[in-house]
């Protein structure tokens, strides 16, 4: 399989050319290695970014720019058939949905992943499902996280995985991308793809319709045994197929991240990493698990100055003003940035836990908010993760997300989550029978940014500047986005 950490835009109406050049420059930091283009006079695949002049031109078009290309240049995006279609993200059960394709009688020129849903979309048309219908079913049969957009040459279709692990933003006049700042770049505003929904741009506007909803995987719930033996049986294929040969944890020495490091340890090499100011309880706590769990870890020791340096890459990520986002982002953008100094691509986070398990504390009163959280985290807290990963070459995957590990907490009762004040009870349960001491999987933790001391370094950066974090926050954010 190909990796695809990558930039995926395109758009349709006049001047795409001038357009594509601009979108391809202030997004090909996803992607350093190719890029390749196709509109409808034609199609462009390179290596070399000074050829980007070259691109055709046209009314409607596609294109990706690609790091850490792995085979040949003839299987750079877009791939063109019927249809033309360019894909960020990993699809972890291509290879079944391959197998299942060709006993159909459809044929691939590649063994990359995102052709198997250029196939799947044209096989379920050609058997005279409607568009709609064909990627609801789509949604359905992919297990991985994915944002997709292809086009038949009169319309562009986008869409995410049900969850909104990869980001995608569409604008009202016609152009799409993987961050906002590249439909900024041409003066076009950004909407978020919301995760299931499917997004239609055609010369008559935009229609956006819902397709998959994860209250959709509910079902009848199960008692704590059965739900404790599906979580510990999925949770460990799910961290399996995302691991690679040697894998990145993103570190806490918390319940989720130690439980993640734990499975992976068993089918992969595993390199634990963290980032937390001297003397910060998540630091003092990664290195304490790490020893436990007899495993490496890498870490990056931050300063205010560090901090204040950073603080200005994390806000052109993430692309918003957000204090709390730029806090949480800070632990991150280290994490990551030494991971891809390592040599590290993969990097598997806890991300999801909380919400499926009931980890907050504001879910003791109101157990209701979880679900609403889970729908509503794409865009609030991956795409966050997403950018910042993307910043440094690496590519966040998170085993908790994985449709099965959902429909399983779904179908969880509250109780069996939520138990006499303990939070995230069958987690903790799951996690001491696959072999997690009891000192870690008991282990109360505090949120990312106040465990690193990371929030605490940009409140004392902000007062410097006479100002709350906020405003702190606001202030960056503009002078980096000024010209919008």
């Amino acid at each position: 399989m190909v990796e695809k950490l990558c930039l995926i835009a395109g758009g349709m109406g006049a001047g795409l050319k001038s357009k594509f050049i601009r979108m391809i420059d202030a997004g090909k930091h996803r992607g350093k290695d190719s890029f390749g283009v196709w509109t409808d006079e034609g199609i462009l695949k390179s290596y070399d970014f000074s050829e980007v002049h070259e691109i055709p031109d046209g009314k409607i078009g596609l294109l990706q720019c690609r790091l850490a290309i792995i085979g040949s240049l003839k299987h750079t995006q877009p791939f063109v058939n019927e249809l033309a279609l360019v894909h960020n993200g990993e699809i972890y059960n291509h290879v079944p949905l391959r197998d299942y394709l060709r006993e159909r009688g459809m044929h691939f020129e590649s063994d990359v992943d995102s052709e198997v849903i250029l196939r799947l979309i044209e096989y379920l048309l050609e058997k005279g499902l409607s568009m709609q219908e064909a990627v609801r079913d789509v949604m359905f049969m992919l297990n991985g996280d994915y944002s997709v957009a292809f086009s038949d040459g009169r319309r562009i279709y986008l869409f995410r995985d049900p969850v909104g692990i990869r980001p995608l933003y569409y604008s009202p006049g016609g152009f799409f991308a993987s961050e906002k700042k590249v439909l900024w770049s041409i003066g076009e505003e950004a909407y978020p793809v919301r995760p299931g929904h499917l997004v239609e741009i055609s010369a008559d506007g935009i229609k956006v319709r819902r397709l998959f909803d994860l209250k959709d995987l509910k079902g009848k719930e199960f008692g704590f045994r059965r739900a404790e033996e599906a979580l510990m049986k999925n949770l460990d294929y799910s961290t399996r197929i995302r691991s690679t040969r040697k894998t990145g944890i993103l570190f806490s020495g918390g319940l989720d991240s130690s439980l993640l490091a734990l499975l992976a340890s068993k089918y992969s090499n595993v390199v634990l990493y963290t980032a937390g100011a001297e003397g910060s309880v998540d630091l003092e706590w990664a290195r304490k698990v790490s020893e436990i769990l007899g495993l490496p870890l890498r870490e990056f020791v931050f300063d205010i100055e560090d901090v204040e340096e950073a603080a200005e890459k994390v806000i052109f990520a993430i692309e918003e003003p957000n204090a709390m986002n730029l806090a949480i982002g800070i632990p991150l953008y280290f994490a990551t940035k030494l991971a891809s100094g390592d040599g590290i691509r993969v990097l598997l986070s806890g991300q999801g836990a909380d919400e499926l398990f009931g980890g907050y504390h504001k879910y003791l009163k109101n157990p209701g908010l979880m679900e609403n959280d889970l729908r509503n985290m794409g865009e609030r807290n991956l795409a966050r993760d997403d950018k910042i990963a993307m910043l440094n070459g690496v590519e966040g995957r998170f085993p908790f997300l994985d449709l099965n590990i959902i429909r399983v907490a779904l179908r969880t009762p509250l109780e069996s989550k939520i138990r006499r004040g303990v939070r995230k009870y069958i987690l903790r349960q799951a996690a001491l029978k696959l072999g997690l001491s009891e000192e870690v999987a008991m282990r109360e933790k505090k949120a990312c940014q106040y465990g690193t001391n990371s929030q605490k370094l940009l409140e004392k950066i902000a007062k410097k500047h006479g100002m709350r974090l906020s405003s702190y926050a606001q202030m960056t954010f503009e002078r980096l986005f000024k010209q919008n």
